[in-house]
């Protein structure tokens, strides 16, 4: 038995070799071990240290939501570690605000957090079954407190379906999107009287209603782009010179025939 056994200078040998062989690997195991020992230690450092302590909060582009309102909100106070704070968790906070659209956060070295605010623009207040702000994309993003002056001197998008709005958000946005190119092609010319709301019907058909007078202007199933909008309303350019002062105050309503120059004029009974 004994002489099957290796010799002690082979054992030696293979001992060495394996030695050899693994010194890299324990080397850079070494290495790696006091590289994230080290990180970790870093780490720790910058996460605790007073360093590192916020003592400003810089606040950009907000101007619906108050200063006040944003830092109460945020997740974040003075005396916080600049690097512990979370900013996935401010922008969460204040998107939790109908206002705001976007936000950018940023440190900077080395006690300050910078937030750059994006909020929504009301373009109109449609009625949804409740009167809701909306932007430029025709998406209600806000419902309008009128007592706090939201919608203020912006126009009325009305005639639209609430069910229709709660199954089909998207289609609802692109009818609004049509009554308010609608507006802008009416407001191309400055001499047009002022317009307060903007009716559609189920049928498709626009009416553009004035302020003050309340006369509503029936422009009939349109759409946007189509030639005979344009046409529509130069026709009624024509039959609005025409009238009194004290007829446009009378007017009740003005019907624009898509098919002809011909144009109906209600009056209010006196």
């Amino acid at each position: 038995m004994w002489s099957r056994l290796p010799k002690p200078a082979v054992v030696a040998d293979a001992c060495g070799r394996a030695l050899r062989r693994s010194l890299p690997a324990v080397i850079g195991g070494a290495v790696l071990a006091a590289i994230g020992g080290t990180a970790y230690a870093g780490y720790h450092w910058v996460t605790t240290s007073p360093r590192f302590a916020v003592t400003h909060i810089v606040l950009q582009g907000n101007h619906h939501v108050s200063g006040d309102q944003i830092r109460a909100a945020v997740p974040v106070h003075v005396g916080d570690n600049l690097f512990a704070t979370n900013l996935g968790a401010i922008d969460r906070a204040l998107r939790a605000n109908p206002w705001i659209a976007d936000t950018e956060i940023h440190r900077m070295l080395p006690h300050t957090i910078v937030i750059d605010v994006r909020e929504h623009e009301a373009v109109a207040v449609a009625d949804l079954g409740g009167l809701y702000l909306v932007d430029s994309e025709g998406h209600a993003f806000k419902r309008a407190e009128l007592e706090d002056g939201d919608g203020a001197g912006l126009p009325v998008v009305s005639g639209l379906d609430r069910a229709g709005y709660v199954s089909d958000p998207s289609a609802t946005a692109a009818q609004i999107r049509g009554a308010l190119a609608t507006l802008d092609t009416w407001r191309a010319d400055e001499a047009r009287p002022a317009i307060a709301e903007v009716h559609l019907d189920p049928r498709g058909a626009i009416a553009l209603v004035t302020a003050g007078s309340g006369t509503s202007i029936e422009l009939g199933p349109i759409s946007v782009g189509d030639n005979a909008l344009a046409v529509r309303m130069r026709t009624f350019d024509t039959a609005w010179a025409e009238l009194a002062d004290g007829e446009r105050e009378r007017a009740r309503a003005i019907h624009l025939d898509p098919g002809s120059d011909h144009v109906t004029v209600a009056f209010k009974d006196q």
